[in-house]
């Protein structure tokens, strides 16, 4: 299989710093687990039905890779820091050959 892309959209983020504390804990179990982050932010530019949500992708050499991130235990640890303060759209893309 090709490489992989996880590309997540934050809709909505009701508390900075569990976003915050989430990021400081997630960017290093991501890293660890294989992933490179390639893009995050706020768009430069949003074009037809886009939205003006920050964004990250992520990329990964496996969908066993970005699949297995979420289990890990270090994921988990980021996740319970976000809690409920964010609502996100995941989806994880095969790169194009």
């Amino acid at each position: 299989m090709a490489k992989v892309f996880t590309v997540i959209f934050y809709r909505a983020t009701t508390d900075e710093a569990a976003r915050a504390a989430y990021v400081e804990l997630a960017g290093p179990a991501i890293v660890e687990a294989g992933g490179r982050v390639i893009a995050r932010g706020l768009p430069l530019a949003v074009k037809e039905q886009g939205l003006d949500q920050r964004s990250l992708i992520i990329e990964w050499d496996s969908l066993e890779q970005a699949l297995a991130v979420y289990q890990g235990e270090a994921y988990k640890a980021a996740l319970e820091k976000l809690g409920s303060s964010a609502e996100r759209d995941i989806r994880i893309l095969e790169a194009v050959d």
